[in-house]
């Protein structure tokens, strides 16, 4: 599918960080030291951002957006739509974006939602906030992307523990006659869903174990199933494979949209899954190194954070000085995947901060 976002422009960026680091290279712990320092350079990961509970993306999300409003002088009062994206909501219900809202101070005519993306889900949550802000008398959003993947990750899993990180980012939006057009394409592959999966969580498997009239555990096996099914799993080779069939048609398509090809992108910035692929991705695309960002060695793969996590990390003073034009394009769980080309900038310079400690949970 195509679209056209016009009249709205990319205000600001901002991308919050866990305090807490682990780096294989420095303690390899399942590893021996030649196959961490391997391992980090073939998927471009030396340390990621840990996320420790009672912590949430949730609360780096509120972290990124209050401190991304400050920046840009927002009243929070001006803000009407506002989309949390995550695979980590807080709760089962209500929404996350609703809890948000009420702390963020947003006026109660605002439109608070989630969407549970992940890969591709920035380009998802910057499409949708900017359609409604298109057909709305609403003037200002903000895009909250971001996730706890490490909670996800088995202890022993070597395929997946080295590589994901954890970080949230706020996007703001607002109505400008004169911005320019954005170009946006997406895509669905529900095939693809038995690929990077957490089976257990949801009412089709419950993490609710059955019990007994006794109160016991009917069935310990199952529990210790369920636990295991709690857990990421990722078939590395098949993710691999869609991503090579399915991005680089995607980029070409994107830009064949935008009416421009390789020489009138500024940046390209794709989902940070892994050095390894991204290089691959870049080669086939025939993108110049130099305008091919490749910024994950400090977090790891985040997810739906990963794309703004990457501008904001690699591109501040660039954007603060703008306009950029930067191809976007997320991919992967679902298997789903979304690209954009937008004019970033000038804006305030983009930061990567770190979550404050002591920093206030958001919880009911």
């Amino acid at each position: 599918m195509k679209a056209i976002i016009e009249g709205i422009r990319i205000a600001g960026l901002r991308a919050v960080v866990p305090l807490q680091r682990h780096s294989f290279v420095e303690d390899p712990g399942m590893f021996t030291v030649e196959e961490a320092r391997k391992l980090a350079a073939t998927i471009g990961v030396q340390e990621r951002r840990v996320l420790p509970p009672p912590y949430c993306a949730s609360d780096l999300c509120m972290a990124a957006a209050e401190g991304l409003m400050a920046q840009l002088g927002w009243d929070p009062a001006t803000v009407e739509v506002l989309v949390f994206v995550s695979q980590d909501a807080d709760y089962v219900l209500p929404a996350t974006a609703c809890i948000m809202q009420h702390r963020l101070g947003l006026p109660t005519s605002a439109a608070a939602f989630d969407v549970p993306l992940g890969c591709s889900g920035y380009v998802y949550g910057l499409w949708i906030a900017a359609k409604l802000l298109g057909g709305s008398t609403a003037r200002r959003a903000l895009v909250l992307c971001g996730d706890n993947a490490t909670r996800h990750l088995h202890p022993e899993d070597r395929a997946t523990l080295p590589l994901f990180g954890d970080a949230g980012s706020a996007t703001a939006l607002e109505v400008d006659a004169a911005a320019p057009p954005i170009p946006v394409v997406i895509g669905t592959d529900g095939a693809g869903a038995p690929h990077i999966f957490v089976k257990a969580g949801g009412k089709r498997h419950s993490l609710i174990p059955t019990v007994g009239t006794a109160g016991r555990v009917a069935d310990e096996e199952a529990a210790a199933q369920l636990e295991r099914d709690s857990r990421l799993t990722l078939n590395g080779a098949e993710v691999f494979s869609f991503t090579l069939r399915a991005v680089p048609p995607l980029l070409r398509e994107a830009m064949e949209h935008a009416g421009t090809d390789i020489d009138g992108i500024d940046r390209f910035v794709l989902h940070q899954a892994n050095a390894f692929m991204l290089e691959h991705l870049r080669k086939k695309v025939k993108a110049p190194a130099d305008r091919f960002v490749i910024d994950m060695q400090g977090f790891g793969n985040t997810s739906s954070a990963s794309i703004p996590l990457a501008i904001c990390h690699s591109m501040g003073g660039l954007l603060a000085a703008g306009p950029v034009k930067t191809l976007m394009a997320g991919f992967g769980v679902g298997w789903s995947w979304g690209a954009m080309v937008a004019e970033l900038g000038p804006m305030p310079e983009p930061q990567v901060v770190d979550l404050p400690e002591g920093y206030p949970v958001l919880a009911v």
